[in-house]
């Protein structure tokens, strides 16, 4: 599986983990409309989730990942 591949399934997979919960919290402690709910919960993870990229550099093409809880860009081995 290419990096790039890879970047684009955890990117997919860590918005997933976060959405649900969020989706759910947002469902059954708040007062807002169905729509609402999915638009914060999208909000909350769209900030939220981590960032994966996949870099060509000249030592070969490489996976970084950016998170709000993290300081500064992690490389992925």
């Amino acid at each position: 599986m290419s990096k790039q591949t890879k970047s684009i399934l955890f990117n997919f997979l860590g918005f997933v983990i976060i959405y649900f919960p969020f989706k759910y919290l947002f469902e059954a402690y708040s007062g807002f409309s169905t729509i609402q709910c999915l638009i914060a919960a999208f909000l909350s993870t769209l900030i939220l989730s981590p960032k994966f990229q996949a870099v060509k550099t000249h030592e070969g093409e490489k996976l970084f990942m950016k998170w709000l809880f993290f300081k500064g860009v992690k490389e992925i081995k």
